[in-house]
């Protein structure tokens, strides 16, 4: 099925309510490499649950933890002569994300999420199409506790008639040397225990499946790529206090395989921190546009 412009823009939103707890958060922290050092006092406290601390972009998988497609259900009808559209999910590519939080993230709790489509836009045919989703979560007192936005790249999409104009720019890093720059070292395993966070998807796990979509081997995880670029906020910024990230947000650009060392480069210009990413070892930029908000 195509894309309907501006039905898509109409699709009723999808609500589920979600419960994640000790467990789901220090899985994420592992996933992201965090506490392989079990004596380092710094990280530790991401991965014991004594005192225990969230890292911020944990918000893009705790949410889905647990939950599948059976448990969202529509907030609303369609209006009538609705149209579905439908995109090409074999020819899609997780192009852009954000995190914003309006608390910071407590280390259980329930919650409830609803997801829309906020834009779409056209790149023209044979170009593709940008789709952008936010998922709002709320407490149990109606208060907005985290903001996710997506953007998906639908190589196979273009043409459906949409603006091609309008899209959020870019954040610009400074035109300067970086003020500091990080290495992490992913694991050969780093994918097979990223993907205990939800997304379970075999192009990280299943050799065959890599080669078939042109990779040499399984790929890493862009948003295990996203959480490695926020642990780098958090020890070179803002001394692993998590609770100081307002927002967190990032362009991905290639992917990286299990094993790279990824090269962190910070700028920090008041409460903005500027950064992208890269391995060295292939000469390539993994994260683009990187731009971290702290509260004043």
């Amino acid at each position: 099925m195509p894309i309907y412009y501006p039905d898509i823009l109409e699709n009723p939103p999808n609500a589920w309510t979600f419960t994640y707890g000790d467990k789901d958060v220090m899985l994420y922290a592992l996933g992201i490499g965090l506490g392989a050092d079990p004596m380092n006092r710094d990280e530790l406290p991401f991965v014991y649950e004594r005192e225990l601390k969230v890292v911020p972009t944990a918000a893009t998988v705790l949410s889905s933890a647990g939950v599948g497609r059976a448990e969202r259900t529509p907030t609303a009808a369609p209006r009538e002569g609705w149209r579905q559209s439908e995109i090409n999910y074999l020819m899609v590519v997780h192009g852009e994300q954000k995190v914003e939080l309006h608390r910071p993230l407590p280390d259980y709790g329930t919650f409830t999420a609803e997801m829309r489509v906020v834009g779409a836009y056209d790149k023209g045919p044979g170009k593709g199409a940008v789709i952008v989703n936010e998922t709002v979560w709320t407490n149990a007192k109606g208060e907005k506790v985290a903001t996710l936005t997506s953007s998906t790249f639908a190589r196979g999409d273009g043409g459906f008639g949409g603006p091609s104009d309008g899209a959020p720019e870019p954040h610009v890093v400074p035109d300067r040397a970086p003020d500091v720059s990080v290495d992490f070292t992913t694991r050969p395993d780093q994918a097979l225990l990223y993907r205990l966070n939800g997304d379970r998807n075999p192009l990280h796990s299943d050799p065959d499946v890599a080669k078939a979509a042109g990779f040499e081997r399984p790929i890493l995880h862009g948003l295990c790529t996203y959480g490695i670029t926020c642990r780098a906020v958090l020890q070179e910024i803002t001394g692993f206090d998590p609770s100081v990230i307002q927002s967190h947000q990032v362009r991905f650009s290639a992917p990286v395989f299990p094993g790279d060392t990824i090269t962190v480069d910070l700028w920090r210009d008041g409460n903005v921190i500027s950064f992208e990413a890269r391995v060295k070892e292939r000469g390539v930029t993994v994260i683009k546009n990187g731009k971290t908000v702290l509260r004043a």
